[in-house]
Formats: structure tokens, C-alpha cells, sequence
């Protein structure tokens, strides 16, 4: 398939899992209405859907942003997107005296649920391709996937992780035959989403990839929506079970906590948040839309032992093999 028409199907792929993500969140939200705004970068080089709700009264902050820039590229991306790829792979062409004459194509939907109700939990998902191109003619240097999904529980029910894990495994099981790359994957989202300065996970994870590719566009295509509809169906799942549990103002405490950690992951460590602070006329908006609407730090604050608060700290300090 031609490099442009990939483009055009994955834009599609894109553009109807935005829809059908944001979709789902209103058989849930009755309150507050629909934020959607389009967005064009003032170069012409890039344009975009950012969907949010804000104030609900089933989510405080939820958004399903999709965005496909075009930007130079820079020797700070180089060496980001360098150190993470294969020896050998086809950015080792580029002419490192003149970037100038190559740009850098990214195309995704990224999504972030902050439920109200602190037992439903919170969720992530990114899907996105990346290709360096060469702007005069256009040719396709180097292109990957990245992307994955994972869960960050405010409570956790062991029940609902190990079924969120499964259906993830089960969709890439399906693509690829065996659970490697969940495996594999999973490790990856693992060590990934980690506050390094504080040596906990932000959640119980699920899987992250990036420079993924498989034999062919189609097959890595249809791993990306694999994971992409594993993750919705089993989101959906989850919360629809969640929704009715009673809460109280403790309840309320723990969350806003635990989304400070949540945004010192994102504000820190995050490196699709660095990517969109580095992309020149960055639209700040849509980059942090991931921040919860409401967190909450305390000096020193420790939960009780024997507490569910405890319960899942201890989670966060140890990854657990959920299936």
C-alpha cells in the first residue's frame, strides 16, 4: 500500500475511535455538555479534534484529542526518537549535517477518563504512528507505531484488573498468535509509568509500545485497534460496574491524592507531554488535558495500615503479573 493511503487509513481507524470512545462516555454523563473544538496550527502544518467534558456529573475531566502535526525535525527529537529505535533502522539514512530537509509526521488519538466517583477508575490510551519524511519529495524515511492503554485505579478490585489485563492479552493474542508482545508490553507499561522520584507506578498498567511495527502497515494496524477496542469495551465494562458504588468525603480525599501523583507523572516523566511542550506553536490545551481537574498534595501523608488506601500502595511499590 502506498505510504499516503496508510496515512489516510490510519487518520480513519483515528478519527472513528474518537467518536465511538467519546460516544461511550455520554451513556454515562448527563450533565455537562459536549466541549468539541477544531483546531488548525497557525503554519497550516497540522490540525486536530480536542473532546472534552468538564464538570459532569459523572466525570470531573475526560478528553479524547486527536492530532496530526507536521514539524521540522529537530536535533532534540532526533536524538529522543534515535535512542529508542533498533540499531539499523532506516533513521541511521538521515543526514545528520541537514535535518532541515526532513519533518516529522505524527498522527494520533490519545484519551484521559477522570471519573468523579472515586471507585470507578481512571484510564489512558494512546494510538499513533510517527514518520520521518523528507519535505521536499515527500518519501517515507522511517515510520513505527506507538501507543498502548492502562488503568489507573483511585480502589482497586483485583477483579477488575485482572479483567482488564485479559482482554488486552486476549485482543493481542489474537493479532500475533501467543501473549510475547503482551508480555513483553506489559513490562515496558511497567516501568514506564513510574514516578521515578518517588519509586511508584502511577496505576496497574496494561501495555505500552513504542517504535512497534509488525510484518506489514495492515498487521500493525490491526493490533492497534485490537488493543484500542480491548481497552473501550473493558473501560466500559468496568465503570458501568463501579458507578453506583456509595462514596465519602475520605473517599473524595484519596482520589484528589492520588491524581497529584497522577499529575507529577504526567508534568515529569511523561514524554508524549515533552514531545507536544517541544513541538514549535504548541497547542497547550490539548497537551495537558491529561491533568485531573482537582488533586491534592499533603505534606508527608501516609494512608493506615490495613486501609484500602494502603492495599493498593503497596501494588504501586510492586508490579503484579495480573493474568
Amino acid at each position: 500500500m502506498d505510504p499516503n493511503q496508510n496515512e489516510d487509513v490510519f487518520s480513519a481507524f483515528v478519527d472513528e475511535y474518537q467518536k465511538n470512545f467519546f460516544d461511550m462516555l455520554f451513556r454515562f454523563e448527563s450533565k455537562a455538555e459536549p466541549i468539541k473544538e477544531a483546531w488548525t496550527r497557525e503554519d497550516g502544518r497540522g490540525h486536530g479534534l480536542t473532546c472534552v467534558i468538564q464538570d459532569g456529573n459523572f466525570f470531573e475531566k475526560a478528553g479524547v484529542n486527536v492530532s496530526r502535526i507536521t514539524i521540522p525535525l529537530s536535533q532534540g527529537i532526533y536524538q529522543q526518537m534515535k535512542g529508542r529505535r533498533v540499531p539499523g533502522s532506516n533513521l541511521d539514512q538521515i543526514d545528520m549535517n541537514n535535518l532541515a530537509q526532513y519533518d516529522t509526521y505524527a498522527n494520533g488519538v490519545s484519551l484521559v477518563i477522570h471519573p468523579i466517583n472515586p471507585f470507578c477508575p481512571t484510564v489512558h490510551a494512546n494510538f499513533r504512528t510517527i514518520r520521518i519524511k523528507e519535505r521536499e519529495t515527500g518519501k517515507v524515511i522511517d515510520s513505527w507505531f506507538g501507543g498502548g492503554s492502562d488503568l489507573t485505579p483511585i480502589y482497586l478490585f483485583d477483579e477488575d484488573a485482572k479483567f482488564y489485563h485479559q482482554n488486552i492479552r486476549d485482543a493481542i493474542v489474537e493479532v500475533t498468535g501467543d501473549d510475547k508482545l503482551y508480555r513483553q508490553y506489559k513490562k515496558e507499561c511497567d516501568e514506564y509509568f513510574v514516578n521515578h522520584h518517588r519509586k511508584e507506578a502511577r496505576g496497574i498498567g496494561g501495555v505500552f509500545y513504542d517504535d512497534f511495527n509488525l510484518e506489514s502497515f495492515e498487521k500493525g494496524l490491526q493490533f492497534q485497534k485490537a488493543v484500542a477496542y480491548a481497552n473501550l469495551k473493558s473501560y466500559e465494562a468496568i465503570i458501568n460496574k463501579r458507578k453506583d458504588t456509595p462514596y465519602n468525603d475520605e473517599n473524595v480525599r484519596w482520589r484528589s491524592f492520588r491524581r497529584g501523583r497522577y499529575a507529577e507523572f504526567n508534568l515529569i516523566h511523561d514524554r508524549g507531554t515533552k514531545f507536544g511542550l517541544m513541538t514549535p506553536d504548541a497547542r497547550i490545551e490539548s497537551i495537558l488535558m491529561s491533568l485531573p481537574l482537582t488533586a491534592r498534595w499533603e505534606y508527608n501523608y501516609h494512608p493506615k495500615e490495613g486501609t484500602e488506601e494502603a492495599r493498593i500502595v503497596g501494588v504501586l511499590l510492586k508490579p503484579v503479573d495480573w493474568v
